[in-house]
């Protein structure tokens, strides 16, 4: 009987000690992923690199109209110009740059994916965030379309 219970109060002490280490090694983990920054928001991403040529409200009224050779066009018609739908393949691959826009002319637009891309270059997966960074763009774009 006593020699029983020496051995489950050893084992319970095993437990004890592997759960203790188990939350030593995971904490740390835990915590990182809290403190993770987020990432911005489609409407941030618009606003710090779209709106001074595009608008505020994307109507193609931005602060830097007067000093382009072609106006913005209007993002929140994007969808009516194309037969009421919003292509989002489309419309990322123009903000990533594999799309070219004769509009654009010789690419007065950055070439948005590659911007990212260079933002994003020591902090890892530089592309992934490139990509994610023009989805987010793209479904802002989306939720501000006009019939």
């Amino acid at each position: 009987m006593i020699f029983g219970r020496l051995w489950m109060i050893d084992r319970l002490t095993r437990i004890a000690r592997g759960t203790t280490v188990l939350a030593f090694v995971v904490s740390p983990l835990l915590v990182s992923c809290r403190s993770a920054p987020e990432p911005p928001s489609g409407q941030a991403l618009y606003l710090r690199h779209c709106a001074s040529c595009h608008g505020e409200s994307g109507d193609g009224n931005g602060s830097l109209t007067a000093s382009l050779r072609r106006p913005p066009s209007d993002l929140r018609l994007i969808a009516k110009r194309r037969g009421g739908r919003f292509d989002e393949s489309y419309v990322m691959q123009i903000i990533d740059g594999r799309r070219p826009v004769a509009e654009h002319g010789t690419r007065e637009m950055p070439v948005w994916g590659a911007v990212f891309e260079i933002e994003h270059q020591r902090k890892g997966y530089p592309g992934y965030t490139s990509l994610l960074h023009s989805r987010s763009l793209t479904d802002y774009l989306g939720s501000i379309q006009r019939n």
